[in-house]
């Protein structure tokens, strides 16, 4: 891959995680309550219901899992950045091959080709320490 093009996916990949770490950060704050929120509101002496109870943890608990989400995406970036940083950028981590550019254009953090990666869905890729 030329030199101008990696730069460009270096600039994508760096505003995606800018990006993401920003949302992780608001979701964070939105999910994780602050300390003596709980005593607050059970200060204002307004019942709480029940119903807002299982709808709080909801939103709370969906919240947490995009976080995780979002972090797992954030690794995928750390990872693609490293494969820039190392020149393997493009290349896919299976099978060797070229990543096609409109995939990486698409996903940028992409470590596999197309075919590699639905292998991988389907559970046919090559795993760490199991012979080929």
């Amino acid at each position: 891959m030329k030199s101008v093009e990696l730069k460009a996916f270096r600039v994508a990949l760096l505003a995606l995680r800018s990006r993401l770490r920003d949302d992780v950060s608001t979701m964070a704050s939105t999910a994780l309550p602050k300390n003596g929120s709980a005593a607050t509101s059970a200060l204002s002496g307004m019942p709480t219901l029940m119903a807002d109870v299982g709808s709080d943890g909801y939103e709370q608990e969906f919240t947490l899992s995009l976080m995780a989400n979002e972090e797992g995406t954030l690794d995928l970036i750390a990872q693609a950045l490293e494969r820039i940083r190392t020149k393997r950028y493009g290349t896919c981590e299976e099978c060797g091959g070229v990543i096609a550019k409109k995939r990486l254009e698409a996903l940028p953090f992409a470590a596999f080709c197309i075919r590699c990666a639905e292998k991988q869905e389907h559970g046919f890729a090559h795993r760490p320490g199991q012979p080929r």
